[in-house]
């Protein structure tokens, strides 16, 4: 587990509403943001999460963080601001496996999602910054990546599949309306 200086925050669950829409860009670059950066590695950690999403602890913004393994279990550990997604062309190499969500609580379903992906964006700073990953990392950008869209993982799944997965977690069915 790393260690941050910033306090842990509740995470959110599905159903909540900032969970299910598109988070507003990042426009100030400030200490604000910095903070917000060190809540939500402390919040991750706490939760013994691999990637948290600002919107997971009720924060209407483009920013992610993630301390997780790539494909070569190498632990790769960052932040991306106003993040873009980019995958590889058609056709890809799927990886179909097992995925969960802090804000789905104590449950996994199998999910195929591109082998590989990378993530551009900006630092806390606003520098420039990519990412590129393979294996759970990949996963894991598609994953916060989604968040800020305002997609939860089980929103990819089968229908019949997402009921049993939130109902296992005690969580509502159906999405609020946007």
């Amino acid at each position: 587990m790393g260690s941050t200086t910033g306090t842990a925050r509740p995470i959110v669950v599905y159903g909540t509403p900032v969970l299910h829409r598109p988070c507003r860009p990042v426009t100030e670059f400030d200490d604000d943001l910095r903070a917000l950066i060190d809540d939500m590695f402390a919040s991750m950690y706490e939760a013994d999460g691999v990637g948290l999403a600002a919107n997971q602890i009720a924060v209407d913004a483009r920013v992610f963080v993630f301390d997780c393994p790539d494909a070569d279990d190498v632990n790769q550990v960052g932040h991306v601001v106003n993040p873009t997604l980019i995958l590889p062309e058609l056709p890809r190499e799927l990886d179909d496996d097992s995925e969960g969500c802090l804000s789905v609580p104590g449950q996994h379903a199998d999910l195929a999602r591109p082998a590989l992906a990378s993530v551009t964006g900006v630092t806390v700073s606003g520098e420039p910054v990519r990412y590129d990953g393979t294996g759970m990392l990949a996963r894991c950008f598609q994953h916060e990546t989604d968040h800020l869209d305002g997609t939860v993982y089980v929103d990819r799944l089968s229908k019949r599949i997402r009921k049993k997965v939130l109902k296992a977690a005690g969580l509502p069915t159906e999405a609020p309306a946007r």
